[in-house]
């Protein structure tokens, strides 16, 4: 069974690995590297599909594969040339606050909102449902990302 604790600790990695990212913008390689390794370590794609939805796309919107993904991170891929490097923004820290967390036996929903703090200490709000499953050794692994810009009409 998931616990909300398994949750939680998964949702701090996650923010500490763009705060990780941004923090080597100076550095492409760097930066590519941290992403890469962000990706490996926290989403299942070694598992299978993995449904990601960025916030900031509009001509691609849907990431079905790891590169694609990268690219949303990083930028620098000329087949999603919208892509400016979401995570090399950079952010100085990433907040979570859960509407509601799902806990079953093999996989876990939350949703809520998320804050994104920039270098002058500016917040963008931002919703999120985040699905996760655990791989064989037992490590959270998310597999399922969605982010949006709240409505404002």
């Amino acid at each position: 069974m998931f616990t909300e604790q398994e949750v939680i600790k998964a949702q701090q990695a996650w923010g500490n690995g763009i705060v990780r990212i941004g923090s080597l913008k100076a550095d492409v390689s760097a930066a590519v590297k941290a992403a890469e390794e962000h990706l490996d370590t926290l989403y299942a794609f070694e598992l299978g599909d993995v449904l990601f939805k960025p916030t900031k796309c509009a001509q691609v919107q849907f990431r079905l594969g790891k590169i694609a993904a990268l690219s949303y991170f990083v930028g620098g891929n000329s087949d999603y040339p919208e892509d400016t490097g979401f995570a090399i923004n950079p952010w100085t820290a990433v907040r979570f606050e859960n509407a509601a967390i799902i806990l079953e036996e093999n996989r876990a929903i939350a949703m809520g909102n998320y804050w994104f703090t920039d270098l002058e200490g500016n917040e963008t709000k931002v919703e999120y449902t985040f699905g996760y499953k655990k791989d064989s050794a037992g490590k959270v692994k998310i597999d399922l990302h969605h982010s949006s810009i709240p409505f404002s009409g």
